[in-house]
């Protein structure tokens, strides 16, 4: 293609988009009709350029006049309460019931290397040995040591709020680092399993393996199963780097990196119910079961909206990535 002849038999309509453009807040249902037209006729002219004869400038001319014409032609959605009760049921279960063949082997091993580095610790004294000093392993682990008091050290309300910031940190830097191929997301695993592992090993030692369990499982069941969401779901985003499947790159990650990101926002406020219970009722004076019962409420509470509403969502077609209609173009449309 001759792009000095394709530019000059074609600048005159492009010129009149652009000065339909901006005057698109007092056009006549002709004028309306003639922009239309004209946003259709640049988006494949545009196509044309990019893959037969590729100009920075005039594509550069081209794909604002597009991006400017279909802002104009679809008009600006704004978010209302219906898209936040959508996503709630429709888009954030789906996209984590759409993830569960990573999350739930990732929470399976993860859940053993935890238990493996527990049983480690406890069985070897002088890997305690190398931890900290006897005098400080027993302070740790006694009636009323820092295992104990950790969770009631601090004002409750205060309290739940920095662990959340801390977990929802965790879980987000799982979901974004997992474009880096998911390695930095399995280092982040590796160092919360050591430290469950590390409590396990200590206090089972100790013989308070009991107490160290009334401890964590109120809100740790909730808690990391977020955290092992939100890893499972950024080995998957690094592993559409490797295998985008029958999409392209670009259409893959940019799809999956969508869906992650809503699903950030969701496990932040799944985190938020577990720093909640870790603030308020892991610390209560409640009964060891009454506690524990709270925790497990909670995680099937969890489950059952991620493999009930999800999967019908899922099943519906719901992916957790934004409408389809709100996506940018694979092709344009022809006029």
């Amino acid at each position: 293609m001759d792009l000095d002849v394709f530019v000059s038999a074609h600048r005159a309509e492009w010129d009149r988009l652009d000065a339909l453009l901006r005057r698109r807040r007092r056009l006549t249902g002709t004028e309306a009709d003639e922009l239309v037209t004209l946003y259709q006729r640049t988006a494949t002219h545009l196509s044309l350029i990019q893959s037969s004869a590729p100009d920075p400038r005039v594509i550069g001319r081209l794909t604002q006049l597009v991006a400017r014409a279909r802002s104009a032609v679809t008009g600006t959605r704004r978010a209302s309460w219906r898209d936040v009760t959508h996503f709630l049921t429709h888009g954030f279960p789906a996209a984590v019931y759409r993830a569960r063949h990573w999350w739930v082997p990732t929470a399976l091993l993860s859940t053993a290397i935890a238990a493996l580095i527990g049983w480690w610790i406890g069985t070897h004294p002088d890997v305690q040995a190398s931890i900290a000093a006897p005098t400080e392993l027993r302070e740790m682990t006694r009636p009323g040591g820092q295992y104990e008091t950790y969770y009631s050290s601090h004002p409750a309300a205060s309290f739940a709020a920095q662990v959340w910031t801390n977990n929802a940190q965790a879980a987000a830097m799982c979901l974004v680092l997992g474009v880096f191929l998911g390695l930095p997301v399995l280092w982040i695993l590796f160092q919360n399993m050591l430290n469950v592992g590390v409590g396990i090993g200590l206090m089972a030692s100790a013989g308070r393996l009991d107490t160290f369990l009334g401890l964590i499982l109120p809100h740790g069941l909730l808690e990391l199963t977020a955290v092992f969401v939100a890893a499972g779901t950024g080995l998957r985003l690094g592993w559409t780097v490797i295998d985008p499947g029958p999409r392209t790159r670009r259409t893959a990650l940019a799809e999956e990196a969508r869906a992650a990101l809503g699903m950030a926002i969701g496990l932040a406020l799944v985190l938020f119910i577990s720093g909640a219970i870790e603030g308020f009722v892991t610390p209560s004076g409640l009964p060891t079961w009454a506690r524990i019962a709270i925790g497990i409420a909670a995680e099937l509470a969890f489950l059952a909206y991620v493999y009930v509403l999800g999967g019908r969502a899922a099943r519906e077609g719901e992916t957790g990535d934004v409408a389809k209609d709100e996506r940018s173009a694979l092709l344009p449309t022809a006029a």
